[in-house]
């Protein structure tokens, strides 16, 4: 009998970890902006959720982080010389340039890209497209060893199809898995796609933030889905509500998490939300499912209170007994109002009936939560056999990865320290060591 388990590949918080306050529209990250990080704290933590899922039985897996700083990036605009003359003049001319070239934001892997499994396909593979995250330059580079990446875990081309990203223009502004959700009866079974999208590029007169810029495109979303062959009967595209947006909502993530037939959102997610539950009752009855929506009222949890908690920002996983669990940050805990809401939420008898807790502090203060580090991806039995096995994690993995942690991270980052020509030598070091005990000695282009 054939099985299909979701991976949840995370990303694995790179050397370079630092509060630089790059992303405009993530209250979070601007909150902290300048502020001295913990590379090593960072990575210890997202390890320690990572290993804990693993050992609850959730298929585990990693996504490695990139070299930094992108030298690329900097020589192309103009600073010449060695790498120490780049990192110099860069730090005296443009250190906020200098500060995306060091970004450890594909820490995030939700935005590495999007997923359908082959149960959605056309072809029955797996497809994946690479996210152009072409609305910050801290992101806006990380696509080519991304693709690289994927390319070399899911190397079978038979089984998998990686497309390279959208063409980098404003009306393909794409944030990968972040506004897709795919709702189902079991992971294997035919699904429902659900692209969530801020703005439509072509359309002047439809709604849009004011505020804050709407980073995921309808024709994004569109071009996504018909790259990965899906049934247009069991698509769906749903605007994101502006307001929300500008309240600090940069991605669908921080304001819904779907898994099974459970859609577990916010009031104030959608621009219509009538039409949003009715369209998605309507695919999902396609597939034999019925939609299973958890509402959380504005009366219960203002979206302010949603953003800093990132309640939402959870990951929904299920369990062998068929129920639910909802992975929270911490700071969810430590919110009176959502605190109160999830204690009803598990005891009310619903789908969701456990909760458990992390301390992702380090990820949190730049904006990212349980779901951000995450890229979901759906795999028969045979694909996960097929796909590269040094990244899946098992408890050798995670002492490994500790012990390669603690001997290569600082335990204090600064904005000043970028300038430092060792920062760079350090991190290439790590990453060096990193191919080794990933066994992926095709990872990077040093």
């Amino acid at each position: 009998m054939h099985t299909t388990r979701e991976f949840n590949f995370d990303g694995l918080v790179g050397p370079s970890h630092n509060y630089a306050g790059l992303s405009f529209g993530n209250v979070a990250s601007f909150n902290n902006v300048k502020s001295a990080s913990n590379p090593k704290q960072a990575a210890l933590q997202g390890l320690a959720k990572m290993r804990a899922l693993a050992a609850r039985g959730f298929a585990q897996a990693v996504l490695p982080p990139q070299l930094r700083p992108d030298f690329r990036l900097l020589r192309s605009i103009g600073f010449g010389g060695s790498d120490a003359d780049v990192l110099a003049r860069a730090a005296k001319e443009a250190p906020v340039i200098l500060a995306c070239a060091y970004s450890a934001a594909p820490m995030w892997s939700a935005n590495a890209a999007t997923v359908s499994p082959s149960a959605d396909t056309l072809d029955h593979r797996v497809h994946f497209t690479v996210a152009n995250l072409n609305s910050k330059l801290h992101r806006s580079y990380e696509q080519t060893q991304t693709a690289r990446t994927l390319r070399a875990i899911f190397k079978e081309c038979a089984r998998f199809a990686v497309h390279d990203a959208l063409p980098g223009t404003p009306a393909f502004g794409d944030e990968g898995a972040a506004n897709h959700t795919r709702l189902c009866t079991a992971h294997g079974a035919g699904a429902v796609e659900m692209f969530v999208y801020g703005r439509a590029e072509f359309d002047s007169a439809a709604a849009a933030p004011q505020r804050f810029p709407a980073r995921q495109t309808l024709e994004a979303s569109q071009a996504v889905a018909r790259l990965h062959g899906l049934q247009p009967q069991r698509t769906v595209y749903v605007q994101q509500n502006p307001a929300v947006i500008d309240q600090g909502v940069f991605h669908n993530d921080v304001i819904a998490v779907g898994n099974g037939t459970v859609l577990f959102y916010h009031q104030q997610a959608f621009l219509d939300e009538s039409a949003t539950i009715a369209a998605l009752h309507i695919a999902l009855a396609d597939t034999g499912a019925q939609l299973q929506p958890i509402r959380v009222d504005s009366a219960q949890v203002s979206v302010t209170d949603a953003v800093s908690s990132y309640l939402f920002n959870s990951q929904l996983l299920s369990k062998q007994d068929g129920r639910m669990v909802l992975v929270v940050p911490q700071e969810c805990q430590e919110n009176p109002a959502v605190a109160r809401y999830l204690q009803d939420l598990v005891a009310g008898g619903g789908p969701i009936d456990e909760l458990i807790s992390f301390d992702l502090r380090q990820s949190m203060r730049n904006g990212g939560g349980p779901a951000c580090l995450r890229l979901r991806v759906a795999l028969t039995d045979a694909e996960a056999a097929a796909m590269h096995q040094g990244v899946i994690m098992t408890e050798g993995l995670y002492a490994s990865l500790v012990a390669w942690v603690e001997k290569h991270y600082r335990d204090r980052l600064s904005p000043d320290d970028l300038a430092d020509p060792m920062l760079a030598l350090e991190i290439q070091t790590a990453l060096e060591a990193l191919r080794t005990i990933l066994d992926f000695p095709e990872l990077y282009a040093f």
